[in-house]
């Protein structure tokens, strides 16, 4: 099979080469799936870059959102036949028996590996292995590219969003990193949630089209600038119920004073690897949850295909590109240059 491979960190242009590679072999709880679409997300950027090193091993084929068709089964899959549709839960692997798996929150599984972060196995290639417990079936009339980023750029915002953020009828959230693939669907499913949608970006060029997604009101600042004066006008003075945070330390500051009484401050995103100090009273005397949301359980992920299926939130696609071209995807999401969610097509 031909796949991305990358053997060593570093810049996209120079590491990211396309390699010929055996086709996987299904171990006895594995399927093989050919992938037709693979979401090209932020969190393959820092695991090839190097600034993510937890979970890691080099080399990798990266890429953790993908959908295609089953082409082979281990001896021991039961429900799942060869030629299904599925989409990945962005893991290869999760145990199953541990106290987090046994709750439905089996991104906490300690024996996880998530797919495209250890060894020859991730999304950007023709085919891929994953444990049959991770894969959901595509409902019909939900298209590959859709189903491909279901789990990460829309399943994870509804983790964040619908489970660990709790979002109620009438509460209002900002959305940080708006533009990007986890904000462009997040204020989908905030609105779909019945909330009053904030949402901030640093582009000029994305405003539009992320009013068009839905946003009741967009806030456009530079990097690092502090938005949360204008935040603040928009909500009588008194901040948000609900941060969904995308962005991390760039705009921790800013975040965190447009935060009202009582708020909740859901972390997803970390664009780098700063550390960031601050006084914990600016919280607790507020009476501020700060909370996180990582990635997603297979209930959820079927529940995204849903919502997708229904037409209660659409996807953002700014393109696809061939193995050969994932580079320049990855060279444009570290300029911010990237409107929802890029796809890489293996067999294009």
């Amino acid at each position: 099979m031909r796949a991305v491979v990358v053997r060593e960190p570093g810049p996209a242009r120079q590491v990211m080469r396309v390699e010929t590679l055996p086709d996987p072999v299904p171990g006895r709880l594995d399927v093989i799936v050919h992938v037709e679409a693979c979401g090209i997300c932020f969190h393959d950027v820092v695991a090839r870059d190097g600034t993510l090193k937890a979970g890691v091993e080099m080399p990798i084929i990266p890429g953790h959102e993908v959908a295609g068709r089953v082409v082979e089964i281990g001896a021991e899959v039961r429900g799942i036949r060869v030629g299904d549709r599925v989409a990945t839960t962005q893991r290869y692997h999760v145990c199953g028996d541990c106290r987090f798996c046994r709750t439905a929150r089996e991104p906490l599984c300690d024996e996880k590996i998530f797919l495209g972060d250890v060894g020859l196995n991730g999304g950007y290639a023709e085919f891929v292995a994953v444990e049959a417990d991770n894969v959901v079936p595509v409902p019909e009339g939900v298209p590959v590219e859709a189903a491909a980023i279901a789990s990460c750029a829309i399943g994870t915002m509804y983790h964040a969003i619908v489970e660990v953020g709790q979002v109620r009828p009438g509460e209002s959230v900002l959305m940080t990193g708006a533009g990007g693939g986890l904000g462009m669907h997040g204020l989908q499913v905030a609105r779909s949630a019945g909330a009053r949608v904030i949402a901030v970006t640093s582009s000029t060029e994305k405003a539009a089209a992320i009013r068009d997604a839905g946003a009741h009101e967009v806030v456009v600042g530079g990097r690092g600038e502090d938005f949360s004066e204008a935040v603040r006008e928009l909500t009588r003075g008194e901040g948000v119920d609900v941060v969904i945070d995308n962005v991390g330390s760039p705009a921790f500051a800013a975040t965190r004073r447009s935060v009202a009484k009582g708020g909740r401050w859901v972390l997803v995103g970390q664009l780098g690897g700063e550390f960031i100090p601050f006084n914990p009273a600016q919280l607790f005397l507020k009476g501020i949850s700060m909370l996180s949301a990582t990635s997603t359980t297979r209930e959820e992920l079927r529940r995204c295909l849903d919502l997708l299926a229904h037409g209660a939130v659409r996807a953002v696609l700014s393109g696809s590109v061939p193995l050969e071209e994932v580079y320049r995807m990855h060279e444009a999401l570290e300029r911010g240059g990237v409107l929802g969610r890029a796809i890489v097509r293996p067999g294009s």
